[in-house]
C-alpha cells in the first residue's frame, strides 16, 4: 500500500506542479488520507515534475544558451536571472523569518478561491489589452515576486501567480506568459529542491527513507509532468484558463465544507 500511495502522490505532483491549481495545496490535503511524507519524499516528487519541463523547454534553455550572442536571447535571458534573483533573495528572507506551512485545509481552501477569482479578473482585464508576447522588465520583476508569494500561500499556485502577473503586468499573450513562468520556475525549483535536499541530508533527514518508494514517486511524477505541461501547453493555445478557476472555486469550497463538518482537519 505504501508504494500504491507514493505512486499516488506522484500523480497528484505530475498534474498539479505546472497547472495553475497549487501542488502544495493538493499535497497537504492528500496526505491527510494518505499519511504524512517526509520533506525528502516531497523533494524528490518535485524534482521529477521539474525534470519533465526541463526536457519540454530543452531546445528554447540550449537556445538561450547558445545564441547568447543574439541581442533578444540576452534580454530574454537576463530578465529570467533578474525573476530568479529576486525570488532567491526574498526566498532567503522567508527562510530567515521561520515561515511554515500550514498544515490544515482552511488557508489553503480560501486560497484556492481567492486565487480562482484572481484567475477569472486577470483573464478578463487581460483580454482588454492587446496579445503583447513582449517580456517586460516589470513583469520579470513581478514575476520574482509572485513566486515567493506563492510559496508563502499554499493554494495560490507559483504557475497560476506568475503566470496571471505577466499577463497583468503587460504580456497579454498567454503562450508567451507561460513560457516565461514556466522558464523561470525551472532554476528556481531546481535550486530551492537544492537547498531542501541538503539541508535534510545535514540533518539526517535521508536515513531510514524507503528508497524504492521515493523512486517511484519520482518516476510517476515525472511521467504524469510531462503528459500534463504539454496538454497545458496545447490547450491555452484556443483556450482560456476559466476551467482552472472554477475547479478551484469548487474545491475551495468543498474544502471548507468538510474541514466544518470535521471530514478533515
Amino acid at each position: 500500500m505504501d508504494y500504491i500511495n507514493a505512486a499516488i502522490l506522484g500523480v497528484i505532483e505530475g498534474i498539479t506542479e505546472f497547472l495553475p491549481i497549487s501542488s502544495t495545496g493538493h499535497l497537504i490535503i492528500a496526505e491527510q488520507w494518505l499519511g504524512h511524507r517526509s520533506d525528502m519524499f516531497n523533494i524528490v516528487i518535485q524534482a521529477g515534475a521539474i525534470l519533465a519541463v526541463t526536457i519540454i523547454y530543452w531546445r528554447r534553455l540550449l537556445d538561450l544558451v547558445l545564441g547568447w550572442r543574439e541581442p533578444e536571447n540576452r534580454d530574454y535571458a537576463a530578465k529570467l536571472i533578474v525573476a530568479f534573483l529576486i525570488t532567491a533573495i526574498l526566498g532567503l528572507v522567508v527562510k530567515k523569518l521561520g515561515f511554515e506551512l500550514p498544515e490544515t485545509a482552511t488557508p489553503i481552501a480560501w486560497a484556492l478561491i481567492i486565487g480562482g477569482i484572481w484567475m477569472i479578473f486577470a483573464e478578463w482585464a487581460a483580454a482588454r489589452r492587446p496579445p503583447h508576447k513582449q517580456i517586460t522588465w516589470l513583469v520579470a520583476i513581478l514575476v520574482g515576486i509572485a513566486q515567493i508569494v506563492a510559496g508563502v500561500f499554499p493554494g495560490t499556485s507559483r504557475s497560476g501567480a506568475t503566470i496571471f502577473i505577466a499577463m497583468l503586468a503587460g504580456t497579454g499573450n498567454r503562450a508567451a506568459a507561460t513560457e516565461f513562468a514556466f522558464l523561470v520556475g525551472i532554476p528556481t525549483m531546481y535550486a530551492a529542491s537544492g537547498y531542501e535536499l541538503l539541508k535534510t541530508f545535514k540533518d539526517g533527514g535521508a536515513a531510514g527513507e524507503d528508497w524504492t518508494a521515493l523512486a517511484i514517486a519520482f518516476v510517476v511524477s515525472t511521467i504524469i509532468a510531462f503528459i500534463a505541461v504539454k496538454w497545458l501547453l496545447a490547450y491555452i493555445r484556443s483556450n482560456r484558463f476559466t476551467l482552472f478557476a472554477i475547479y478551484r472555486i469548487i474545491l475551495g469550497v468543498l474544502l471548507l465544507g468538510m474541514a466544518t463538518t470535521g471530514l478533515i482537519a
